[in-house]
């Protein structure tokens, strides 16, 4: 039995207890609604899923609008954002861009960034998830095939071209990373893109037969093998294999050898995370990504082709390699982002701004 004088102590203490707990669990709840942003970007969570540094939060009249749409590819639901311009009036006639996504990435994310800013510049946008990916329908999930993605590229053109105040004729694409890789794809067969634009041009077939900068050359054949059973598992109705499908601790992450990893790791799981974004994909569809190489054909490229990079990337070479294949169109230009990275030209607002100026004059000249 307690000592009656030291009841009034541990009442106080149990007190002080229950107080610090409220106080822990109040910090919880307050963490658990931001998102962990670079600096100057931690923000309540954005109301449209955005994850970008000054992102829509609400649609205010005569300002650039966030209008989320779905429709039917192959059918299969593909959810997508129409960006409008300020003042847009549906009885007047814009030009009109498509923003193919980054590997991994999402429409709410880089994609939906330069989609915004384009619409600042007067045009109508509109930022998709790749098919089998994001918010997009499409089982199973993570399907990561050329073809799809190529498909889907075109798909935002069949939509936004319908998109009331739209002139069909004035259609522009900007691809980035690996969805930069497929616009070029694309592009050079589908002549309704009258002009074509990339910024950190990724190609993932390249890439993932062997490795970034030739680093996997020697397990080439090994991992055909474990494509090839992954895609005879499925067919057996056994269990779906990925491929990247851990996500790595910072100190693993800071150890990679490569700034596109490194920085991409902080990017997608840290600063820039969204729910729907991962780097995954289905084991199968390396059989169709490592015979896909987006440099080939690229003289079948006749429309004026603007590809941007950071003059630090180190993937700029595939930029360079598709560059200067581009021999069907005289109205080309590279434009090097002085200091930035693939990853630092997704987010960074001098990166950012260098490249928006860049495509502002661009489009401007022929758009």
């Amino acid at each position: 039995m307690s000592d009656a004088t030291d009841t009034p102590v541990l009442k106080t203490e149990n007190r002080e207890i229950m107080k610090q707990k409220v106080k822990n669990s109040i910090l919880i709840i307050a963490l658990s609604m931001v998102t962990t942003t670079s600096p100057g970007q931690t923000k309540v969570e954005n109301p449209f899923g955005l994850v970008y540094q000054g992102a829509i939060e609400k649609n205010v009249p005569g300002e650039v609008n966030i209008h989320p749409v779905t429709y039917k590819l192959n059918g299969i639901e593909i959810a997508a954002n129409v960006y409008t311009p300020a003042g847009y009036d549906p009885s007047k006639i814009y030009p009109a861009i498509a923003v193919a996504h980054p590997n991994g990435g999402v429409k709410e994310q880089v994609a939906g960034l330069y989609a915004q800013r384009l619409a600042e510049l007067g045009y109508v946008t509109i930022a998709a998830d790749a098919s089998f990916q994001g918010a997009s329908g499409g089982e199973p999930r993570n399907v990561d095939k050329p073809s799809n993605r190529i498909n889907d590229v075109r798909g935002m053109a069949d939509f936004i071209k319908q998109y009331e105040g739209v002139n069909a004729e004035r259609l522009g694409l900007l691809g980035i990373c690996g969805g930069g890789g497929y616009s070029l794809a694309a592009a050079q067969t589908d002549k309704r893109f009258k002009v074509v634009a990339t910024l950190s041009m990724f190609n993932t077939g390249v890439v993932r037969k062997n490795g970034f900068r030739n680093s996997q050359v020697s397990t080439i054949q090994q991992r055909l093998e474990k494509a090839s059973e992954a895609r005879a598992q499925e067919a057996a109705g056994g269990e779906i294999l990925y491929a990247a499908n851990t996500i790595p601790t910072d100190e693993e992450a800071d150890k990679m050898p490569f700034d596109l990893y490194r920085e991409g790791h902080y990017y997608y799981h840290r600063t820039h995370a969204h729910p729907n974004s991962t780097f995954r994909y289905t084991m199968s569809s390396l059989l169709d990504l490592m015979t896909f190489d987006a440099a080939t054909n690229m003289e079948l490229i006749d429309q004026p082709l603007l590809m941007m990079a950071g003059s630090k990337a180190d993937t700029y070479y595939m930029t360079d390699r598709a560059f200067n294949l581009a021999t069907g169109t005289e109205e080309k230009e590279m434009f090097l982002i002085p200091g930035g990275t693939h990853i630092q030209t997704y987010y960074v607002p001098q990166y950012v701004n260098q490249a928006m100026n860049k495509l502002q004059e661009f489009l401007g000249r022929y758009l």
